[in-house]
């Protein structure tokens, strides 16, 4: 299952003894400072947690799965993320 929204909101409430209207506007602002930091390209690194990076996609020939037909795929930027070896030891159990 994944983790939402509500789920982190009502941890950092029970966390921090918050009232729920102050965690959400909190988290709502961190996400906001997060993606707009990544729509103007520029990455965000989180120590012991990891790096979310923009990355540039060139054109490229595709195809329609559906019907086999050749298309070109335009360029685009991606957002990947990268853990740090603090949380992938954590993932893995070590």
């Amino acid at each position: 299952m994944a983790l939402t929204k509500k789920t982190i909101i009502e941890k950092i409430t029970e966390k921090n003894n918050q009232a729920p209207s102050e965690a959400k506007d909190t988290l709502e602002q961190l996400l906001e400072i997060m993606k707009s930091t990544l729509a103007f390209g520029e990455d965000i690194m989180i120590s012991g947690f990891g790096k979310f990076q923009v990355n540039e996609k060139t054109p490229r020939k595709g195809r329609n799965p559906a019907t086999g037909k050749s298309m070109m795929l335009n360029k685009r930027r991606v957002v990947v993320f990268k853990c740090s070896g603090g949380l992938r030891d954590r993932v893995n159990g070590n």
